[in-house]
């Protein structure tokens, strides 16, 4: 059996469903987001999490290939006690990804990947084939390690939390007193951005909680994905069609970059080139690729 690739799928919103309500689960299947995530973490309390696991198994097994492709599902912290478990239910239902939270580096993905190598091949699916997310910043020891994720096995995309790192740091609120995150969570948005440039992967914003104001999540997403950051975690379907929107490069945005290539395709040698009453360097061009490389097969 040869290792396989990932299904190559856009990943602008990742919404949030709870693995213990089948009904929210159907909905935001149905829905518009790019990913969905079936929860089996925080949205699933000990007691009910036996039964999250077969109602996400048993949906998975009810829906085609294609279909499972965006179908992922957050586990539990691999330095609990249900990891084992959430894997052993969730795999021969060949989900199209997992999550990984509470990442504290490296290190847990490779173990992570350790142990689905394992199920996918007890399950006939070819190893390697189920890519991860991994949340990188829900604990104080973790923003150390947002550096040290590059090569890491199975990586497809990476984001960071500001709710349990609060909790881990023991403090009141992330946010300061203007509503804004704190120095230290944009400290950690940051380093996740960086971490996920240098492996090569994915940086998707984390969730915006105030799900009722969607001009505030408008302005958010567009300010983050000018930082670079390509999509956005969601936690209510109203906010879906806001971050698809918001991270999907206008039709100006899209003539400018083809406009640059060309430009500097027509003269290969050029360092730079006069544009528009300025000028224009390679990593112009480079940031033009990068955006047309979002649109374009």
């Amino acid at each position: 059996m040869t290792e396989a690739s990932p299904p190559q799928i856009r990943m602008r919103s990742w919404l949030f469903a709870p693995g213990d309500s089948v009904k929210k689960m159907t909905k935001a299947a149905e829905g518009d987001a790019d990913i969905v995530l079936f929860d089996l973490e925080d949205a699933v309390v000990e007691s009910g999490k036996a039964s999250a696991r077969a109602a996400i198994a048993e949906f998975l097994a009810g829906k085609s290939a294609e279909e499972r492709a965006r179908l992922w599902v957050r586990i539990n912290p691999l330095d609990g006690e249900w990891t084992a478990d959430d894997l052993a239910a969730i795999m021969p239902a060949r989900p199209g990804g997992i999550m990984l939270p509470k990442s504290r580096g490296r290190g847990d993905v490779e173990e992570l990947d350790r142990q689905m190598t394992a199920l996918e091949v007890e399950n006939g699916i070819a190893p390697g084939s189920t890519p991860v997310i991994a949340l990188v910043t829900e604990t104080a020891a973790a923003m150390f390690t947002t550096g040290d994720y590059g090569g890491a096995p199975r990586l497809a995309a990476m984001t960071w939390g500001a709710e349990d790192l609060a909790d881990s740091l023991g403090a009141q609120s992330n946010k300061d007193f203007d509503g804004d995150f704190a120095f230290t969570y944009k400290l950690a948005r940051s380093l996740c951005l960086l971490g996920a440039a240098a492996a090569e992967v994915v940086p998707v914003e984390t969730i915006d909680t105030n799900f009722r104001d969607l001009e505030a999540l408008r302005k958010r997403a567009i300010e983050v994905r000018r930082q670079g950051y390509r999509g956005m975690l969601a936690i209510h379907p109203a906010q879906v069609p806001v971050i698809n929107e918001a991270f999907t490069p206008s039709e100006e945005e899209i003539a400018e970059a083809r406009e640059i290539v060309e430009l500097f395709e027509a003269d290969p040698s050029a360092g730079t080139i006069g544009w528009k009453g300025g000028m224009l360097d390679r990593p112009h061009l480079s940031r033009a690729r990068q955006l047309l490389a979002q649109v374009e097969d």
